[in-house]
């Protein structure tokens, strides 16, 4: 039950596995005298600061073992509200950053981000979204017009507009929304009838198949696959050796007898370096679906 759980908050778990305590408070005021700044943003995520800091601070001094950086090299930062993390990333200009998708391709240009390593999960490093309803409920999209929309990811409808529906449809418009910060509550709301969908990633698709109302949802519709977000940096406040040396600390987290540890609690399989080709796709949709 505790591996089913956990993999019904990937996205949890990807900020917490990428080694970063959460402060909930503006970058720069613990180690203000830290070279690197980190922002992690969570839009809509249940995530607690007081249960995540102790484990995410030690991977945290991993990643600057690796990177041979002294210790306390990097500041932080956690937030889970959309509009505060757009905040931070246009007044602080964060040196490093790990954002949703979404957020990473609306601030691409402005904070100059370049990704840099992004983890493989349960043998993947793609995401793909998908709508769930009760068996027997609206067979797709234009069935669910009107029909109320729940789940941990709908924190960001421009994204879902511009990428997961490829322009298609406006979410605040189709849908009723109904965010939630736990995947699996509002699946047990959909199972009594309670919703009329659910929109879950591939990770939280992943574990329904152990709970024991999967046999009674169908899936209505299936996103194109994009990438599984990880790290980016600033160009313009990082250089080309920071970065490698990050990126290259990070590849090796997970063969590190502390990071493996770290990596193996959380479902991580490895870190790899990122081809920047796979984001064409998707950077296509944002921009063409304005």
């Amino acid at each position: 039950m505790r591996q089913m759980i956990n993999s019904l908050h990937m996205t949890r778990i990807l900020a917490l596995c990428l080694g970063l305590s959460f402060l909930g408070a503006g970058l720069g005021q613990a180690h203000a005298e830290s070279r690197f700044q980190v922002l992690v943003c969570y839009p809509g995520g249940p995530v607690k600061a007081k249960t995540a800091a102790p484990a995410m601070d030690k991977m945290l001094r991993v990643l600057e073992k690796l990177g041979g950086w002294p210790a306390k090299s990097f500041s932080h930062a956690f937030t889970s509200k959309a509009g505060e993390c757009r905040k931070l990333l246009a007044d602080k200009k964060p040196t490093f950053a790990i954002t949703s998708l979404g957020l990473f391709l609306e601030h691409r240009e402005s904070n100059h981000l370049i990704p840099l390593a992004n983890p493989r999960m349960n043998g993947r490093g793609e995401d793909v979204y998908r709508i769930l309803v009760k068996k027997g409920g609206p067979k797709d999209l234009a069935g669910l017009k009107g029909k109320t929309l729940s789940g941990t990811l709908l924190g960001e409808p421009e994204f879902l507009r511009r990428v997961v529906f490829a322009g298609k449809l406006k979410p605040s418009e189709h849908f009723k929304l109904k965010p939630s910060k736990r995947a699996l509550r509002s699946l047990r709301k959909l199972a009594r009838g309670k919703l009329d969908a659910v929109m879950v990633n591939q990770l939280q698709y992943s574990g329904i198949k152990q709970l024991p109302f999967a046999a009674d949802l169908d899936v209505v519709f299936t996103s194109q696959a994009m990438p599984l977000q990880g790290l980016v940096a600033d160009s313009q406040k990082t250089t080309k050796g920071e970065r490698a040396k990050l990126a290259g600390a990070l590849v090796k987290m997970c063969s590190h007898a502390d990071g493996k540890q770290m990596c193996e609690l959380f479902c991580i399989d490895a870190f790899v370096a990122v081809d920047p080709k796979i984001y064409e796709p998707v950077d296509k949709l944002w921009r063409e679906n304005k």
